[in-house]
């Protein structure tokens, strides 16, 4: 599946980026990532003073209903802007 193929290799090339990427871009690939290997959020949204955990929690859930193949798609395109 060509689709599979680039986005395993996206999720490689993410890992060796040239420059750390930005807090959001950050929580946009683990979105994008969630999203097309899971699908949507699930469980309780995390409370209190976790703050990192909260962010990501609220990322992942705003791509609710997000198909994963797009999911996918928006996830490549994101990598290769990085690469830059």
């Amino acid at each position: 599946m060509p689709l599979l193929d680039d986005f395993n290799a996206a999720v490689a090339a993410s890992k060796q980026l040239p420059a750390r990427p930005s807090n959001e871009d950050l929580l946009e690939l683990y979105a994008l990532f969630k999203q097309g290997t899971e699908g949507d959020v699930a469980g309780d949204k995390p409370m209190g003073f976790d703050f990192k955990a909260i962010a990501k929690y609220s990322a992942w859930e705003s791509k609710r209903g997000l198909a994963k193949e797009k999911a996918m798609s928006d996830y490549i395109a994101l990598v290769r802007r990085l690469q830059v």
